[in-house]
């Protein structure tokens, strides 16, 4: 598990500093985790941003550590609301209830509430 690191990579991208990296070796995969909590009017906008941004990022990190990538992008508005794709059967593909990663998920989703 990496945060607030830069991702190395061969060609220069203008976002390359993800919150959240999380590798799984041997289940192949990358999961890269994006958080912010903008104005409530500009929950949706702020989701789509942050995917569009780090899509270059993931395709690198798939073509070099020869993974699965995965952005997640966990986005709260200031009065706690979230965008629909924000909901615990999100979180629960990438991970197991007895992982590190279920609990970081968890513990986000009630502050939230």
């Amino acid at each position: 598990m990496l945060w607030n690191q830069a991702v190395h990579i061969d060609r220069e991208v203008t976002t390359n500093r993800p919150d959240i990296i999380i590798k799984n070796k041997k289940g192949k995969t990358c999961t890269m985790i994006k958080v912010a909590i903008p104005a409530d009017r500009n929950v949706v906008q702020k989701e789509a941003e942050k995917k569009l941004k780090y899509k270059s990022v993931c395709i690198e990190i798939q073509r070099m550590w020869n993974l699965k990538c995965t952005i997640i992008s966990v986005i709260i508005g200031a009065n706690g609301i979230v965008t629909k794709s924000c909901t615990r059967k999100t979180f629960d593909r990438f991970t197991t209830k007895d992982s590190y990663t279920w609990n970081i998920t968890h513990n986000t989703e009630s502050t939230a509430v």
